[in-house]
């Protein structure tokens, strides 16, 4: 039975170990935009979205109680992986080259539709991967198999 209620995305908290060092990474290198750096005592929020994202990340003091670097698996999609690639090592981020899974494992090079992936990692450890996707990435909000 399918809801009736739509449930968005709305946020993802990140543990850092030093905020600004993080807010630096996610708006100054990778480019996120920055929706809010609010300070109210010992608590503080930072929220960044991601260009054309529906979904924001957010980090701070007092929001997360899991160890800094320990979110894995994190995923934005692209219609161009070259190009986010070379947006990332030219903001100075360490970016891999571009990679595919070939059935056994990971491989150079690209792959077919939705197989095309380059991976990044915040200065804590918390990882990133950037997938090519022929529906996404784009503004349509094509689907994943028609679905």
């Amino acid at each position: 039975m399918t809801s009736p209620l739509e449930y968005k995305l709305e946020v993802v908290v990140l543990p850092v170990s030093d905020v600004d060092r993080a807010r630096a990474f996610y708006v100054d290198q990778v480019g996120f935009n920055l929706d809010v750096d609010h300070v109210n005592g010992e608590f503080r929020v930072v929220q960044m979205t991601p260009p054309g994202s529906a979904c924001s990340v957010t980090i701070g003091v007092g929001l997360a109680d899991r160890a800094p670097g320990s979110i894995k698996g994190l995923q934005l999609v692209v219609k161009d992986v070259d190009a986010a690639r070379e947006d990332l090592l030219s903001r100075g981020v360490e970016v891999t080259p571009v990679r595919h899974h070939d059935g056994t494992g990971w491989a150079d090079g690209h792959g077919g539709d939705w197989n095309s992936f380059i991976f990044i990692d915040d200065p804590d450890g918390n990882a990133w991967t950037v997938q090519q996707s022929p529906g996404r990435g784009n503004g349509d909000g094509g689907a994943v198999d028609g679905a």
